[in-house]
Parts: C-alpha cells; sequence; structure tokens
C-alpha cells in the first residue's frame, strides 16, 4: 500500500484533464461526443466522480488535446497513482471519511479543537476515553479506532513531515477526559509535540470570550505541494469538506484571528505545564 494520497493525485488529474481540455476550447459535452461517450462522461471525470480511472480513457482525451509526450507520462501516472490503496484502506471500517487519504499528501495542516484535543495529538488512552464517553461501542471497536487514530498520526513522525499549526481552546483542556491519569499524560504528550520543529501549539483561553468559530466549531485546513487547499469539518454523523476559494478563504481568515487572540506558543507551553501540575490524583 502507498502512503501518499491516490485522492489527492486522483484530484489533481481531474484538474489537469480540465485544464488540458480548456486549452483546446471544447466543452466537456463536445470532448465526449468526438469519443462517442455518454455526454456527462468527462464532466464526472472532471468533477472528480470517479474512483480508478482508466488508463485508456486518459489516453484517448490525450490524444482528443493533443497532449505533449510529457502531459501524457504525467497524465498517465497520475492515473497509475490514483488506482492505488493507501493504508487506510485497512482501516476502512473505521475510517468514514477521507480525511488520513489527504492527510497523507498535505504539507501544511491548520486546525481548531474547542471540544477535544486534536486527533493527531491524542495519547491512545485519551482517545479509547473519548470512544467510550459516547457509550455506544463495544471495546473490540474502541481498539480498533485507537489503533487506526495512532497509525493516522504517522505523519508527523516520517522523513518528510506536514507542518501542524493548533490552536486548542482552553475547555478542551480542563475537560477531564478519563480521569486524572489520562489527562496528565496527555498534557505532557502536548507539551512533547510542541517541541518539534513542525508543531506549534497555541491555548484559546476561556478569557478571550466570544470568538470567530465559536459558531462553526471544530475546522481543518489542509494544504498540499501542488494542489489547492481544502478545509475538513465533521460532527458525530457525517463530515464536510469545502473547496471553492471564498470558504477556503474564509476559514483561514477565521483561523488567523483565532491565532491572534490565543496564547502565544510560548505562553501556550508555560499554560499546558502549569495544568499538568494541577492535576490530582
Amino acid at each position: 500500500m502507498t502512503n501518499y494520497s491516490p485522492t489527492v493525485r486522483r484530484r489533481r488529474l481531474s484538474l489537469e484533464l480540465a485544464r488540458l481540455r480548456k486549452r483546446v476550447n471544447l466543452t466537456a459535452t463536445e470532448a465526449a461526443k468526438r469519443l462517442e461517450w455518454d455526454p456527462a462522461k468527462v464532466a464526472r471525470m472532471e468533477r472528480n466522480q470517479w474512483k480508478r480511472p482508466d488508463l485508456h480513457d486518459i489516453r484517448l482525451l490525450c490524444d482528443l488535446y493533443g497532449a505533449s509526450d510529457a502531459e501524457r507520462e504525467a497524465l498517465l501516472t497520475l492515473a497509475r497513482q490514483s488506482r492505488q490503496r493507501g493504508w487506510w484502506a485497512a482501516y476502512s471500517d473505521v475510517f468514514r471519511s477521507s480525511l488520513p487519504d489527504f492527510e497523507a499528501e498535505a504539507s501544511f495542516i491548520r486546525t481548531y479543537e474547542a471540544l477535544l484535543i486534536p486527533g493527531l495529538l491524542q495519547t491512545p488512552a485519551y482517545t479509547a476515553a473519548v470512544l467510550r464517553g459516547g457509550d455506544v461501542l463495544d471495546e473490540v471497536t474502541v481498539q480498533r479506532w485507537v489503533e487506526a487514530r495512532q497509525a493516522r498520526q504517522e505523519i508527523l513522525s516520517r522523513e518528510r513531515p506536514p507542518v501542524l499549526m493548533a490552536v486548542i481552546d482552553e475547555a478542551a483542556l480542563l475537560r477531564m477526559v478519563g480521569g486524572p491519569k489520562v489527562m496528565r499524560e496527555q498534557m505532557q504528550h502536548l507539551i512533547e509535540m510542541a517541541a518539534r520543529e513542525n508543531v506549534t501549539l497555541q491555548v484559546l483561553p476561556l478569557a478571550v470570550g466570544a470568538h470567530p468559530a465559536q459558531t462553526s466549531g471544530a475546522f481543518m485546513i489542509l494544504d498540499f505541494p501542488e494542489d489547492p487547499s481544502l478545509v475538513y469539518m465533521e460532527t458525530s454523523t457525517d463530515n464536510l469538506w469545502l473547496e471553492k476559494p471564498p470558504e477556503v478563504q474564509h476559514y483561514t481568515a477565521v483561523f488567523s484571528k483565532l491565532q491572534s487572540l490565543a496564547s502565544s506558543p510560548d505562553a501556550s507551553l508555560r499554560h499546558l505545564e502549569l495544568l499538568a501540575d494541577r492535576i490530582e490524583g
């Protein structure tokens, strides 16, 4: 299984095919008609509404669009890569979104959490306590989720890890999830993670009061080296991806405002150390 993101490669392939089509002044319907395809097929491909791109179809489109040899090979490589399976496929029973898929390719991740420690920074015991708190999962399933969460976190330790910037509401740090021992361990883990060059943590104090994300809740912004940014949000039953530039710009502005309201990284680290020392038991 691959460690890059087949979904991101497929998304890039869709964008590149649309770019080549527009270069030769064809509509998606016209391109499909010339290849004697279903009129909506090219449009579906360009909207990334496909799972396993057909290499023969890509070659036909390259011929139609007059792609150069270099362009052809690049598109076929993207098509081949997008047909692979990532490590997260082994946890299809756990992951209900493509978040791990996109995280695998991200170079910069910004996350705001209001009620919980960010998933990429949770200890196994904290994750298990959160899941048991829902009182709907059996212990075997809880451990399966913990294993999957730990696998997700490996991106922060790989050879070229993404930069992670996290703003955590103080409320998430004060909630005694799993009891004193679990929270003390979680605090220490946050302190250790904050010492890494690719991780920046900021605490949003309760004293700040109302803030821009108070009504929208937790969200994540993922930036990629060669592809447009995405915003990810989830609830207990669903998840939402936003990719339109105005939407991404909005959440980027919200995150910047949260950073300006939050304590500095150094002050946040001192606050985490103080909270850890105050935990009794």
